[in-house]
C-alpha cells in the first residue's frame, strides 16, 4: 500500500500577509516568505493584504456655525494591522467606503459648531478629533488611523471675494493711518526746522545790527580824538553819507539787480543819517 503526499509551496511577498482557509474557515495567517498548502486537506490561500502605509482623500462639504458652506479635503493616512489582518478581511468589504462615511460624520459634527476664522485657526483640533474618532472604530476592523491631515479649507468663491475685500480695506486702512502719521511728522519737522531757522536768523541779524551799533561808536570816537573842533553830529553824517554812496555803488555793481528807485537829494540824506544815528543812539542807551 502506498501513501501519496501532495503539498504545493507559495510565497508571500514582503509587506504583506496572505489569509489562509482550511474548507472554507480560516485557519491561519501567512507572514512574508515560503508557506506549503495542502490543498487535497482543503488548504489554500484566500487572499492577500498589503500592510504599507495607504492614503485616502476625503473631501466633506459642510456649513459653519455663521452658515457659510466650505469645502473640507482631508487626507487618511491607514494601515492594516499585521496581527488583526483577519478581521480586515473578513469583517469590512470596502474599508475606504467605511473611512469615508466616517469622516463625514465626525467633520459634519464638528465644524458647525465653529464659525469660518475659527475653523481656519483650529483647523489641527478638527483632524485630532477625527482621527481619536475614526481611530477607535477602525481598531475593531483591523485597521490602524496613522495621521489625518487637513490639508485644505475652501470656501465658497463669494466669501472668499468677500474675505479678500475685507483684508484688503483694512490693509487701505492701516497704510493710510501709516501716510498720515509719516507726513504728520514731516510737517513737525519743517514746522520746527522753520522755527528754529527764524531764531538763528533772528540772532544773526541782532548781532549784525550790534556790530554795526559797536563800530559806528568806535569810528564816531576816534574821528572825534583825531580830527578837533568836530561833533559828534558831524561825525555821523559824515560817515552815514558815506555808507550811504557806498550802498548805492554796491546796488550799481551787482549785476543781478533790477532798477532800483532810490530818493536822492540833501534832504533824503540828512533824513536817513537822522534816522541811523537816532537808532544808534536808542541802541546804546538801551546797552547802557
Amino acid at each position: 500500500m502506498v501513501s501519496a503526499f501532495f503539498v504545493f509551496c507559495g510565497c508571500v511577498e514582503q509587506a504583506n500577509v496572505a489569509v489562509v482557509e482550511k474548507w472554507g474557515r480560516f485557519l491561519r495567517l501567512a507572514e512574508p516568505g515560503l508557506h506549503f498548502f495542502n490543498p487535497f486537506a482543503g488548504e489554500f490561500v484566500a487572499g492577500t493584504l498589503s500592510t504599507r502605509v495607504q492614503s485616502l482623500d476625503v473631501r466633506v462639504e459642510t456649513k459653519t456655525k455663521d452658515n457659510v458652506f466650505v469645502q473640507l479635503i482631508c487626507t487618511i493616512q491607514y494601515r492594516v494591522v499585521k496581527e488583526n489582518a483577519d478581521d480586515a478581511f473578513y469583517e469590512l468589504q470596502n474599508p475606504q467606503q467605511q473611512i469615508q462615511s466616517y469622516v463625514f460624520d465626525v467633520v459634519r459634527a464638528i465644524v458647525p459648531r465653529m464659525e469660518l476664522d475659527s475653523l481656519f485657526e483650529q483647523k489641527n483640533e478638527v483632524a485630532k478629533s477625527v482621527l481619536e474618532e475614526l481611530g477607535k472604530v477602525m481598531s475593531d476592523y483591523g485597521y490602524s488611523i496613522e495621521h489625518i491631515l487637513m490639508v485644505d479649507i475652501i470656501p465658497d468663491a463669494a466669501v472668499r471675494r468677500a474675505m479678500n475685500d475685507i483684508n484688503a480695506a483694512q490693509r487701505l486702512q492701516l497704510a493710510s493711518v501709516y501716510k498720515g502719521e509719516a507726513e504728520k511728522i514731516l510737517m513737525v519737522k519743517k514746522a520746527e526746522g522753520e522755527a528754529d531757522a527764524k531764531y538763528l536768523s533772528g540772532v544773526g541779524i541782532a548781532k549784525q545790527r550790534q556790530a554795526i551799533t559797536d563800530g559806528l561808536r568806535e569810528n564816531i570816537l576816534n574821528f572825534s580824538h583825531t580830527v578837533s573842533g568836530t561833533s559828534a553830529k558831524e561825525v555821523m553824517d559824515l560817515i552815514m553819507v558815506t555808507q550811504y554812496f557806498d550802498t548805492i555803488k554796491e546796488l550799481g555793481d551787482n549785476s543781478k539787480n533790477t532798477t532800483v528807485f532810490l530818493p536822492h537829494g540833501p534832504g533824503h540824506v540828512r533824513d536817513i543819517s537822522d534816522q541811523i544815528r537816532n537808532g544808534v543812539m536808542e541802541a546804546s542807551s538801551s546797552n547802557v
